[in-house]
Order: structure tokens, then C-alpha cells, then sequence
């Protein structure tokens, strides 16, 4: 994984202050939900905030080492996703995704990307993201089309288990993909886990979300891992410390001097 993919993916979090729990244990046996509407209403409501700025702390294993980095993320609802990376007091990088696709530049190897947003796509092994899609994986959301028709719902003590009923299919560029999905949610509706398998290969995706917290009428958490497995396996931790709600600049511009990394 080249150091600069993390510039844009490690925009993937939110938020601390009131922790309210930590939805991220196995379920057990589940009873199947007779009542679904209500549940998939909830759900499948979409994000009415205006805007935040989170500071996080972010680990990334990927075989080779990456110091800690500290990221400031900005989120404007529907609008962009932008990122500045450092790495002991020295800025590292800087990456920023809009409905149009994204951009990062990363200065341990002067690189850097512009693409649609087949380059995450082909970094978390699947062929679904687009930009709202992945504005609701970094804060929580339900991240993948989610069709009541599509899943069967069960409950217990823990909280909720959405399993496909049928293998999802995802077609990109002419490229179609099949997965097997498990979505686990807490009581509160609040996501824990995502698990999306590819039936057709040994590529897995796993994101999970704990130490919720309430932040100006909204739950986000704390906490998110992302585990992409394939041929390799690379995990992205983000540990959120500090947020707000107020507007700031989001400049971007690459570096002279800097390489353009093809997209394959």
C-alpha cells in the first residue's frame, strides 16, 4: 500500500465526548425481526449535519512500518472530504474527495493521485464506493445499499444482524462483483460491524465502529477499524480525540516537482 492512500482513507472516523457505549461484541443467537420497515427507515436516513472537523490519531499495518500519524479531517456534508497528515510536527501529506473523485499528494516519495473513486475502490477490494458512500463509512453510516427485499433481520439481547439473502451485486466500469454481507447493529440503531466477503475471491472487508458518542444530536464513533484483506492484509485504526462544528479551509495543491502515480 503506498503511503499516500492513507491521506484520503484515513478520513474514516469520528468524533469523541459522552461515550455511551461500545457496540462492537459478537451477537448470539438471533429471532428473526417480523416488523422490518421501521428499522430499515432508521437505518437508511441520511446525515443532516453541516459540517465537522475532527483531529484523530491514526495507526496504519501494512507490513512496512508508518509511524502514528495525527490527521485533522473536515467533512462538509455532501460536499467533500478533505485531510492533512503529519508525522512528528512534519506534514506528510494532504488529500481531498469530492462527488468528482479525489486527490492526494504524500512527501516521503513526492507522489501524487488524481482519480475517480475506482483508486479507494481498488484499495478496500470492492467496487461500490462512490462519495456518499464513503462519507458514511467514515462517520458510521450505513455504508452499502441496504434493500429491505435484499436481507433477513434478527434481533437479540445485543441488538440487531442484517445477512443477506442473496449475494449482493456491484457492477463498475463493466466489472461485476458478488459479496456476502453481514451488517451488525446495537439497540440504539448505532453500526458496530460491516463484513462484506467477495464470493469470487479471497477479498474481505471489514469495518468496525465502537465507543460511540453524542455530538450535537448525532451518535459517531469514537473508534473505526478498517481490515482489508486479500492477497495481502492491511488495517487502518483511527482513534478520534478532539471535534467541532465550525467552518475552515480546506486548500489543496500539489507540490512542484511532485510525480503523478497512474491509476491501474
Amino acid at each position: 500500500m503506498k503511503n499516500y492512500i492513507i491521506i484520503l482513507l484515513t478520513s474514516i472516523s469520528l468524533l469523541s465526548c459522552k461515550t455511551q457505549n461500545a457496540a462492537n461484541a459478537p451477537l448470539s443467537t438471533n429471532a428473526p425481526v417480523a416488523e422490518t420497515s421501521a428499522f430499515f427507515k432508521e437505518i437508511n436516513k441520511k446525515p443532516s449535519f453541516q459540517q465537522v472537523k475532527i483531529n484523530s490519531r491514526v495507526n496504519v499495518e501494512t507490513g512496512n512500518f508508518i509511524p502514528t500519524l495525527d490527521a485533522t479531517i473536515y467533512i462538509e456534508n455532501g460536499q467533500k472530504v478533505w485531510m492533512n497528515m503529519i508525522a512528528v510536527f512534519l506534514n506528510v501529506g494532504r488529500g481531498i474527495a469530492t462527488p468528482d473523485g479525489i486527490q492526494g499528494y504524500e512527501k516521503w516519495n513526492k507522489t501524487y493521485i488524481e482519480s475517480d473513486f475506482s483508486y479507494l475502490n481498488n484499495l478496500l477490494n470492492v467496487n461500490f464506493i462512490d462519495f456518499n458512500s464513503l462519507q458514511n463509512l467514515l462517520i458510521g453510516k450505513t455504508f452499502i445499499p441496504v434493500n429491505e427485499k435484499d436481507f433477513v433481520l434478527t434481533k437479540n439481547t445485543q441488538g440487531y444482524m442484517l445477512t443477506s439473502a442473496k449475494n449482493l451485486k456491484f457492477e463498475n466500469d463493466g466489472n461485476l462483483s458478488e459479496y456476502a454481507v453481514t451488517l451488525h447493529y446495537a439497540n440504539d440503531f448505532n453500526l458496530s460491524k460491516v463484513n462484506l466477503k467477495n464470493v469470487n475471491s479471497a477479498d474481505n472487508l471489514e469495518v468496525s465502529y465502537s465507543n460511540w458518542t453524542t455530538f450535537e444530536s448525532m451518535n459517531l464513533p469514537t473508534n473505526v477499524k478498517i481490515l482489508i484483506k486479500g492477497t495481502k492484509t492491511s488495517q487502518i485504526m483511527l482513534e478520534n480525540t478532539k471535534f467541532d462544528s465550525s467552518k475552515m479551509e480546506t486548500p489543496y495543491s500539489v507540490p512542484n516537482n511532485y510525480t503523478k502515480t497512474e491509476i491501474r
